[in-house]
């Protein structure tokens, strides 16, 4: 069998590269209109970019339905063959990067408000001293905005809590935490280290609004014990939250670091939820959809080793 030589390659490289991209998140999103936002591009032009792919194999790749678009037979039969040419492509990219002298570029942090104050201020100062041209960009949201950001690639690296097991190979376990219920100073039921939690039953909270991963895992934990964990009110703000349960004398729940501060002022009060123990992961998540850069994984291993050093700390170790 005779090989080919490399001038024998007919393909525009950078732009067939360009157009499986677009192909690709067409096909995880399932929107034309989503794809455009995900590649910053209208809608139009992403149109005539997977109308061209199509052209060129001859066949239809998607699907229209009512709600989008699916793949075709040809389509699925493609995608396996189109991520690994796009991996392949982002090995290589990143193996070129390797031997820039220093990585550059913005990377994007979405992160929840309870996780910020502890893990950014140590952050931003190792970022400025080891990769003075890494652009941070921090963006603060619920879990739900979060994992839309992420899904949409419009963040390199989310943080954020997890209560079920582990189920996307892009996220990787930062630290386990407990949660406490938090009151105000010299209430009966927060005054004790730890607390049952039965004890929760029927009092007056400030939760998150549904749909949240605390909310349900209190449901859940609350549907087994039979006990009633209800919200008064419900705020997705964590200041807030605070300041309601400060102000009010109502209750809320959260991992012990996003009260510190007010723990050590007498403002508010905390005991550690047992029997059983309400815990929640620190996870660390990647976009699916593209290969992370030098900058992306710089950040990520920096992020790792600050998290892994607040976990010996009494108000991250769930021990």
């Amino acid at each position: 069998m005779q090989i080919g030589q490399a001038s024998d390659i007919r393909l525009d490289v950078t732009y067939d590269l360009h157009r499986w991209r677009a192909f690709l998140v067409v096909a995880e999103l399932g929107s034309l209109t989503r794809a455009a936002i995900r590649l910053n591009t209208n809608q139009s032009m992403l149109s005539r970019m997977v109308n061209a792919l199509e052209r060129d194999c001859n066949s239809r790749l998607f699907n229209r339905t009512g709600r989008g678009v699916e793949l075709s037979e040809t389509g699925a039969r493609l995608l396996p063959q189109v991520k690994s040419l796009l991996q392949n492509a982002g090995q290589l990219e990143q193996a070129v990067n390797q031997g820039a002298t220093a990585p550059m570029g913005q990377v994007t942090i979405g992160l929840l408000p309870s996780l910020a104050p502890s893990i950014i201020p140590s952050l931003f100062p190792r970022v400025r001293q080891c990769f003075p041209k890494v652009h941070l960009r921090i963006l603060e949201g619920s879990s739900g905005q979060i994992d839309e950001w992420l899904v949409d690639a419009r963040i390199d690296i989310a943080i954020l809590y997890r209560y079920a097991p582990l189920s996307q190979e892009t996220e990787h376990e930062l630290a386990m935490v407990d949660s406490y219920l938090v009151g105000t100073p010299g209430n009966s039921v927060t005054r004790t280290h730890e607390v049952d939690f039965q004890r929760l039953d029927g009092l007056p909270f400030i939760l998150p609004g549904a749909p949240n991963g605390l909310r349900s895992s209190l449901d859940a934990f609350a549907r087994t014990e039979k006990i009633t964990v209800e919200p008064v009110i419900e705020a997705d703000s964590l200041p807030l939250m605070k300041s309601i349960v400060a102000a009010e004398g109502l209750y809320t729940v959260l991992p012990l670091h996003a009260v510190r501060l007010e723990i050590s002022e007498g403002r508010l009060e905390a005991s550690r939820i047992i029997n059983p123990r309400l815990q929640r992961k620190v996870m660390m998540a990647t976009a699916k959809t593209k290969a992370p850069g030098r900058a992306v994984t710089e950040i990520e291993a920096l992020i790792v080793d600050i998290v892994g050093t607040m976990s010996s700390d009494r108000d991250w170790n769930a021990e």
